[in-house]
């Protein structure tokens, strides 16, 4: 989306500069005549200045920084603060300047007449969705400080459980880099001269040293594929969920391949408890919720359960019901929802079940190692034993040989 500069007077007669997205030009006037600014020039960025300024480094803002800021704001106004004395005083104490221009923009559009929720939506890069839908509940049940802090929880939760995965992946990682590594080295330093010293006896070499051999030659002649070849699987998944089929087998198989759907397949879990509990404590009605569940779970076995969950749900069907006939929920979200449903206590369910499974995440990343430490010493020791066995052979052959003359 590209990003406008511009210079303008506000209706104090304040002259500033700032910059804002928009879809188009028509879309930026538009923003800046409902915040009551008039511009006096503006200049879209160009390609290259809006991807720096929107993905690679420059003009982003972190989740602990949006975390921070509605727990702040919700502090200021439960403390009677008006709104805005509330956003100068966090936008002084913000040391990210993107972020500092963008809540000076929020401020400039609320002191023009708009609301809160209003303001947010001109900013539709920096605040996630499901923070702009609770400003906007918050804004209309007349409980905004609630709303802030419920926000602040939900991501406060959602950044626990990036966190949590980040963490568990960081062994296997390690692991296989270390492995490769030491493989590559032997291959590529360590073969070729032992196997210069067989080749010189005229020994009758095994097949398991012959595979070395050529497995050795080809690492040594070809080591830029090797090195490549994690681009090249990389681009040929993204180019496989460009299509349905494809991205609906690669989904299902994360979530039944063995180790890691550990991580995959208990975060799905938790990530639907808690975008349904904080959706549900905002007042969103359950069919309303699983429509904006199912824009970000980001498995498609997934989406399509809730898609057809959503539809039974519209046809009359309970929560638990629906759920019930998908296989990919457990028993114990179906139990607790139903019990949910009865007592009137969806909310306290969920809020179980998403500590329930950000725990389960959370542990699993603390034993990951040693649930990946045994794949990783039987692989390692598999390798090591084919390539001491291709050496030992014609070492034996040639003793052998040597011993019957």
């Amino acid at each position: 989306m590209p990003i406008y500069f511009y210079k303008a007077i506000d209706s104090d007669g304040n002259m500033f500069t700032s910059s804002m997205e928009a879809d188009n030009i028509k879309a930026f006037y538009e923003q800046a005549n409902s915040s009551n600014i008039n511009v006096i020039n503006v200049k879209e960025s160009n390609t290259l200045t809006a991807k720096l300024v929107s993905g690679y480094g420059f003009g982003t803002v972190r989740r602990i920084e949006i975390i921070e800021f509605a727990r702040n704001l919700a502090i200021m106004l439960k403390a009677g603060m008006p709104i805005l004395t509330a956003l100068e005083d966090i936008g002084l104490t913000t040391t990210n300047k993107f972020f500092k221009n963008i809540i000076g923009n929020v401020r400039l559009q609320i002191n023009q007449g708009a609301s809160l929720s209003h303001a947010l939506e001109n900013t539709k890069r920096v605040f996630p969705d499901i923070f702009k839908r609770l400003v906007k509940v918050g804004e209309e049940t007349g409980n905004l400080e609630k709303s802030l802090n419920d926000i602040a929880d939900h991501l406060q939760r959602m950044a626990d459980l990036i966190a949590a995965i980040k963490r568990a992946l960081l062994y296997p990682i390690f692991a296989f880099v270390a492995t490769t590594g030491a493989l590559l080295f032997w291959l590529i330093y360590v073969l070729p001269k032992i196997i210069v010293i067989f080749k010189d006896l005229g020994v009758a070499l095994p097949p398991i040293t012959v595979f070395l051999i050529a497995a050795s030659d080809f690492t040594v002649n070809y080591w830029y594929i090797i090195l490549i070849s994690p681009l090249i699987i990389y681009c040929l998944y993204k180019l496989a969920r460009k299509h349905p089929a494809a991205t609906y087998k690669i989904d299902l198989a994360m979530i039944k391949m063995p180790i890691i759907k550990l991580i995959v397949y208990n975060k799905l879990l938790a990530l639907f408890a808690e975008q349904m509990r904080i959706l549900i404590t905002a007042g969103i009605p359950i069919n309303r919720s699983l429509e904006l569940i199912q824009e970000t779970i980001g498995n498609e076995v997934f989406r399509k359960s809730l898609k057809q969950i959503h539809f039974n749900i519209m046809a009359g069907s309970g929560l638990s019901e629906s759920i019930k006939e998908h296989k990919i929920f457990p028993i114990l979200i179906i139990r607790m929802i139903a019990v949910g449903e009865i007592s009137g206590t969806l909310e306290t369910q969920f809020n179980f079940l998403s500590e329930h499974y950000l725990k389960i995440v959370d542990d699993i990343s603390d034993k990951m190692g040693k649930i990946i430490e045994p794949v990783v010493l039987l692989f390692v020791g598999a390798m090591f034993a084919l390539i001491i066995s291709g050496l030992m052979l014609p070492i034996y052959d040639l003793v052998t040989k040597i011993g019957s003359v």
